[in-house]
Parts: structure tokens; C-alpha cells; sequence
């Protein structure tokens, strides 16, 4: 069953860009053949030129037939960027062969105006064919860069730039062709060298296209980019609701294609979903600078205040050998202080630990320069094992107390495994109780705290209390 769905866009493409550079190829072959049947016959320096630039044409459209071809097919293995490439590398090309015709040219110019005289013969068919070279020059120039245009196909860029390149050194041909015939109808023999001349036009002519088209190359084939089209892209996307920072833009073209890279920041407490919608919003704001790019995007969430100036206080109270917990940060107008809890060895005197935390404290300064005040608390570490007698004691208080707890609190289970002891004159509890699964750590925490200052306010000399919180199933 024939399909009669119309092609996609990338189908499209592929076929408009293989057409116009397919007659493009024959219009350098019938132009090519012209001119060098015209050049040979009337030995006219200029029509030879425009022949071999015809065939340089000619060559440069073969290349670019191929690189629209090759161009065209999908990403794979080897090429997971596409095939872009290889329309800059045709343009490459196209150039290397545009200079190398030009140094001929140039070359044969100079030793008919200097060395050897060469007589040309200005026919009829030498204008005829000049004329029928702007017309067809002039058609496909339009042609191609229309094309080009349209799917940012530099390969076809080029060839549309050989095409109106010759309309133009095929006038300073015209024009030297009409010096050359004054020449032999006036008898100014200083208008016979008008052919050498209007070659010598051509050809650099020629080489200013070449460097121009080179220069364009090479800038692609580096992944150069326009030098403001990086804080467009930037702008766009830092205008998106909800992007709180644009902490890279990277672009490259291959080919037609675009690519763009982008790497933002939304809010840690951003969901998902939000995220997501983010991301589309960012990318439709990428296309409007740069239509129909390839765009991957990056999203990070902000560092929650507070988790940078965690990571040095532990970081440096590793590097004095202290602990440190309970880091608090507080705020109070534009001022900003520090509060934390350091462990010192337990064996230290008073001194000796109030050492070691200014220290450590004038290391937080230098590291955090933005704090107003830090305020230490020093403890004991506890990192001395001891063994201690512990002898039975009366559970009758401590149950009763716990009883009275649950009874209030019976988002909780019952404790379990309690033990009460007698350490040293004090009385030690300690129990386990089930919570939650899904309990966060620090209102378990929190629970635990209320738990004991329960206990502490119902039960006189009440010493260490120890209580393990463990999720509900895991109880037995």
C-alpha cells in the first residue's frame, strides 16, 4: 500500500537540500563545458578562468551533493552527534580548491601581462557564453541560498557563494572581453591586456571568498560560537520562573544542527514534578534564541543554607581532633552567629580544652568570614572505656513513669527490654521503644529527649539514661 502521509520535516529537508544541490551539479557541468570548448577557441585568459572556475564549481557541488547525503542520516555509534561534520568539511574543501585555482590564475595572469603576449580572439560566443554564465550563475546562486537559509546548511552556504562569486568575476570577464574587442576595433593597444587583467580581477576576487568562507569553516569545524550567543541563552534562561542560578551554557553547531548544553539551579525543595516543568519551560526559552537546537539540560538543586558551613565545621574539627555536633546557625538582622557542641578528650585539663577550642574557633573564622560571633560548647568525649559495678534496683517508679508517658504520647509502642539499675549511687534506666518506620530521625530524636526529661522530672536522682528508638517492625 503506497504511503500517502506527508514526509517529516527532517525528510523534507533532506529531499529540498538534495534537489537544489543536485541541479546545481549539472548546471556546473553544462557551464564548465561552455566555457572551456569558448576559452580553447578564442585563447581568451579570462573564459578559461571562468572555466576552471566552473569545474572548481563544479567539483565543489559533487562535495556537497555527497555531504547533504551523508549528512542527512541519523546518529549512530561512531557518530552519536550526527553527521553534521561533514557539511562543514565539504565547505573545507570547497575552499582548498577555491585557492588553489586561484593561485593558477593569478599565476598565468601575471606572465601573459609580463612575459609572453597571447592573442584574444573576443568572438561573439565568448560574450554569449559569459552572458549565459551570469544568467545560470545568478538562478542557482538564489536557489541555494534560499535552501540554505531555510535548514542552516552550510555545505549548500558554500556552493551558493561559488555561484554568486563567478556572477561577478564573470562580469569583470565581460569587461575585460569588451576591452580586448575596443582594443581591436580602435587600435589602443594598451586595452589588448584587458583579458590578463579582468583574470587577474577574477582571481582575487576568488581568494577574498575563499578566506571568507574558510574562516566560517574552520570557526565550525572548532565549535566556535558567536561571542554574545552564550549571555543570550544565559538571559533566556535565567528569565525562567523557578531557575535560580544558570551555572554553565555550552553550544556547538554541527552542520545544521544546533547543540546546547545547560546546566541550572532550582530550590532543594523544589518536587519533582515542579523540576520537571521547569525544565520544559527552560527549554522552550533555549529555542527561541536558538531554533530547533538539540538541547540537554542539567538540573541541580541549591545547597539548603547551612550545609556548606556544616561540611568545614567538621572538616576542620577533624583536622584538630575534635568532635562536633549540634551545629546551629543562627540569624538576628544582617547579623549571623555559630553555635555548636566540641568534644575535647576527657582527659584534658580545662585549660588545655579551652586551648584547643579557641584554636579551632580561630580556624572557623578564617574559613567562614561572614560569621559574627561563634560560640563553643566544650564536652567530654566519653572515648575512655570504663567498667562499672551496676546492681539491681526497684523497677516500680521507672514503670510507673513510663506508663504515665505512653499513656499521653501513643503515637509510640510500649518500651520494651527496660532495665534499671544502680551505678555508683545513681540510678541508670535504659529501654528501647518501637516508632514509626517513617519517623524522620530528628523527631525521633526529639521524642527521646522528652522521654527523658519525663523520667528526670518524675524520678529523683536519676543518673544516665540511655533509650534506643527502633522502627515498629523490627521489634522481637
Amino acid at each position: 500500500m503506497t504511503d500517502l502521509s506527508p514526509p517529516t520535516p527532517d525528510a523534507q529537508a533532506d529531499r529540498d537540500k538534495r534537489a537544489v544541490a543536485l541541479s546545481s551539479l549539472l548546471a556546473a557541468v553544462v557551464l564548465t563545458l561552455l566555457k572551456a570548448v569558448v576559452g580553447v577557441a578564442t585563447n581568451s585568459l579570462g573564459v578559461l578562468s571562468e572555466a576552471l572556475h566552473s569545474l572548481l564549481d563544479l567539483v565543489a557541488a559533487g562535495i556537497t551533493l555527497w555531504a547533504v547525503r551523508i549528512s542527512s542520516r541519523p546518529a549512530d555509534r561512531e557518530h552519536t552527534y550526527g553527521h553534521g561534520k561533514f557539511e562543514n568539511l565539504s565547505a573545507m574543501a570547497a575552499t582548498l580548491l577555491l585557492l588553489a585555482t586561484s593561485m593558477w590564475i593569478i599565476y598565468e595572469a601575471i606572465r601573459r601581462l609580463f612575459v609572453e603576449e597571447v592573442k584574444v580572439n573576443a568572438s561573439v560566443w565568448a560574450f554569449l557564453v559569459v552572458i549565459v554564465s551570469i544568467a545560470v550563475d545568478f538562478s542557482r546562486s538564489r536557489a541555494l541560498t534560499r535552501v540554505a537559509r531555510k535548514y542552516q546548511s552550510q555545505a549548500l552556504e558554500a556552493d551558493a557563494l561559488h555561484f554568486s562569486t563567478d556572477i561577478w568575476s564573470s562580469v569583470v570577464v565581460l569587461l575585460g572581453l569588451i576591452g580586448v574587442w575596443v582594443a581591436d576595433k580602435s587600435g589602443l593597444a594598451w586595452l589588448a591586456s584587458a583579458d590578463a587583467v579582468a583574470a587577474l580581477g577574477v582571481a582575487l576576487i576568488v581568494v577574498w571568498v575563499s578566506l571568507k568562507l574558510g574562516k566560517k569553516s574552520v570557526a565550525d569545524l572548532l565549535d566556535a560560537i558567536p561571542k554574545d550567543l552564550q549571555d543570550k541563552v544565559a538571559t533566556a534562561v535565567a528569565g525562567v520562573p523557578g531557575v535560580e542560578q544558570v551555572k554553565q551554557v555550552r553550544a556547538r553547531r554541527s552542520g545544521p544542527g544546533v547543540f546546547a548544553d545547560v546546566t541550572l539551579t532550582v530550590d532543594h525543595a523544589t518536587g519533582l514534578e515542579r523540576a520537571h516543568a521547569i525544565a520544559d519551560q527552560t527549554e522552550a526559552a533555549v529555542h527561541a534564541v536558538l531554533p530547533n537546537a538539540d538541547v540537554v539540560l542539567h538540573v541541580e538543586p541549591t545547597a539548603p543554607e547551612g550545609d556548606d558551613v556544616l561540611a568545614t565545621v567538621r572538616s576542620l574539627a577533624a583536622r584538630h581532633a575534635l568532635g562536633a555536633h549540634s551545629v546551629r546557625i543562627c540569624r538576628e538582622g544582617d547579623q549571623r552567629w555559630l553555635e555548636l557542641h566540641i568534644e575535647v578528650s576527657e582527659s584534658l585539663t580545662l585549660d588545655e580544652a579551652h586551648r584547643q577550642a579557641t584554636e579551632f574557633e580561630q580556624a572557623l573564622r578564617g574559613a567562614i568570614p561572614s560569621l559574627d560571633r561563634i560560640v563553643t560548647h566544650i564536652e567530654p568525649a566519653g572515648d575512655a572505656a570504663s567498667t562499672q559495678q551496676a546492681l539491681p534496683a526497684s523497677h516500680g517508679k521507672v514503670h510507673e513513669a513510663l506508663r504515665e508517658f505512653f499513656a499521653e504520647n501513643r503515637a509510640a509502642a510500649e518500651p520494651h527490654d527496660v532495665k534499671v539499675q544502680m551505678v555508683e549511687g545513681e540510678l541508670t534506666v535504659s529501654l528501647h521503644c518501637n516508632l514509626a518506620p517513617a519517623t524522620v530521625i530528628t523527631d525521633a530524636h526529639h521524642f527521646t529527649e522528652r522521654l527523658e526529661q519525663h523520667l528526670r522530672s518524675r524520678i529523683a536522682n536519676l543518673g544516665r539514661v540511655l533509650i534506643h528508638a527502633e522502627p515498629a517492625e523490627e521489634k522481637g
